[in-house]
């Protein structure tokens, strides 16, 4: 069996959730298992995201043979009131944004995401 991620104490920017969207919006056929390992969370809690997110509208797939193909919908509002207007596209822009200009990041999320509308004063 694989190991359990270490865990994390303390509070962070974001949530497991947007981690795994992210990892998602690198490669529409990642495996649960490279989910897991990238975002550090077990394949248990990454499947349990994946259906809040297709749950909540943010996310759907078709399986294609023995994988599945994501398809995150981009123009769904975040889910917090006080986050209203941005959309999944404005916030995986600004991620991509910050992996470009940090050198992380994978070449086709900064490809597949919109220009970012929100600016580094709005973080």
């Amino acid at each position: 069996m694989h190991e359990v991620p270490e865990s994390h104490t303390g509070w962070t920017f974001l949530t497991n959730h947007a981690r795994v969207l992210a990892a998602i919006a690198e490669d529409r056929t990642t495996r649960i298992r490279d989910i897991a390992a990238r975002c550090q969370l077990t394949e248990r809690a990454v499947q349990k995201i994946i259906s809040d997110l297709e749950e909540g509208g943010y996310l759907t797939h078709t399986r294609q043979g023995r994988s599945n193909e994501y398809r995150i919908e981009e123009g769904t509002l975040l889910r917090h009131p006080a986050d209203s207007g941005p959309t999944v596209a404005d916030l995986l822009a600004l991620l991509a944004r910050h992996d470009a200009e940090h050198g992380g990041g994978s070449q086709q999320l900064r490809r597949a995401s919109p220009p970012a509308r929100a600016t580094e004063g709005d973080l």
